[in-house]
């Protein structure tokens, strides 16, 4: 966790003559993922602007996914009003587990570094009256309710918890599997070596199945032992076929040290496609050519990279490493936690952000931030994109707007929230 500090491709019509049910007409529940999802049934989306494009059209949905041609005669009907149909967002960087979303306000105190923000969760996870799988339950689902479908959540691993993040958040991402895709990092924010008996906490939950990814924490300035927890972190990756998700907050020479660890530990363990890196800010200090050197290895290797947009001098060059073929992603990184009071898990609102930061004007520019909430956290996340195309997954938001980039500055609600081809969310709240 971070201490505070589009153009359109095509459309596709169908079934213009059916008439059907107003706004919100929904079929059988669909799931979440290739293995709990279970989309069913046809719909058409009547009287929509994918992308904002001023003639509207029909989007034919069969079975979860956006098809071409007419619609079946039994299709079920929803009908946008006109409204624009944008991709929906991926939050690549989120910590749900130490959320008080939803709770009563807790006052925080001073802190100076990892260590006592760490103190401070320790305490907010004894004293909350809710369990931490209902806050987590409460904050994805309003997360699902701006237009998310996919987020990687960070779930703290460490003696202080044991393996009870994990677990919450899974429970969460199980209640929600209908509406939202979930990836879950052990994330040992309390270090891998200098907490005793966070390594063993590691290797079983990779052992058991119950993550996705393994994470870590600037191995040197904070855990002091770089090599140690890297081949730690990437030993349970290869052993235990789980990806890689690293913290890495420093700024100078460390941080790049680092990062050529990483790179060299993915290429020796053949783990291309499966790291990411998480904040990275050491990248927007280099020079161009320092820069460009380092983005050519992480795209050799397909390391991710995700930003949180946390100001102009921290957020990554997402333009400049795209140019390269670098994966980036965007995310909301903690929500209302003991490390800060502010957050809202609304993705629409960190694209606003991210342009925000970075001082943007022109339409490309803020279309772009757009992009890099949907595309670019789906690229992390490994999840196809939604283009509208025939094949692509219809995970989509209707709302209200003139074009995507007024979309970004104006931040409309979210009208209809639509995932595998069916509405989960109707005007903030889940269906």
């Amino acid at each position: 966790m971070t201490p505070p500090p589009l153009s359109r491709r095509g459309v596709l019509a169908g079934a213009a003559s059916l008439g059907g049910a107003a706004l919100g007409a929904t079929a059988a529940p669909a799931q979440a993922a290739e293995d709990r999802r279970r989309p069913g049934g046809a719909v058409v989306f009547r009287d929509v602007r994918p992308f904002g494009a001023r003639e509207s059209v029909d989007l034919t949905v069969v079975d979860g996914k956006f098809t071409e041609g007419p619609a079946p005669a039994h299709a079920k009907i929803v009908d946008g009003g006109g409204r624009i149909a944008l991709p929906s967002l991926v939050d690549a960087h989120i910590h749900p587990d130490k959320t008080t979303w939803g709770s009563d306000w807790i006052s925080r105190k001073p802190a100076d570094g990892i260590a006592d923000y760490c103190e401070q969760d320790v305490e907010v996870f004894r004293t909350q009256r809710r369990s931490v799988g209902e806050r987590a339950y409460g904050l994805m689902a309003h997360a699902v309710t701006r237009g998310t479908r996919a987020m990687r959540a960070h779930a703290d691993v460490a003696p202080a918890y044991g393996l009870d993040g994990v677990e919450a958040v899974a429970e969460a991402r199980d209640r929600l599997a209908d509406a939202l895709d979930v990836q879950i990092v052990a994330f040992p924010q309390h270090g891998v070596v200098r907490t005793p008996g966070t390594s063993e906490l590691l290797r079983a939950a990779a052992r058991d199945g119950l993550v996705d990814m393994i994470g870590g924490i600037d191995p040197i300035s904070f855990d002091q032992a770089m090599d140690e927890q890297l081949d730690l972190v990437f030993d349970l990756a290869d052993r235990y076929g789980v990806g890689v998700d690293i913290h890495l907050h420093d700024r100078d020479e460390k941080g790049t040290k680092v990062l050529r660890g990483i790179v060299e530990r993915t290429r020796a363990l053949s783990l291309r496609g499966k790291v990411t890196v998480s904040h990275v800010f050491c990248l927007p200090m280099l020079k161009d050519a320092e820069l460009d050197a380092m983005a050519g290895d992480l795209a050799d290797l397909d390391i991710a990279l995700t930003t949180v947009a946390p100001s102009a001098e921290l957020v990554l060059p997402i333009a400049k490493l795209k140019e390269h073929g670098v994966r980036v992603g965007l995310g909301s990184d903690g929500v209302r936690d003991s490390w800060s009071p502010f957050g809202n898990a609304d993705m629409l609102h960190r694209a606003h952000l991210l342009g925000w930061v970075t001082d943007v004007r022109l339409d490309e520019e803020l279309a772009a931030c757009y992009s890099a909430g949907a595309h670019g956290g789906a690229d992390v996340m490994a999840l196809p994109r939604v283009e509208f195309e025939a094949g692509d997954p219809a995970d989509f938001v209707l709302l209200r707007g003139e074009c995507v980039p007024q979309v970004v500055v104006d931040m409309p609600q979210r009208d209809v929230v639509v995932h595998a081809g069916q509405v989960v969310a109707r005007n903030g709240d889940l269906v």
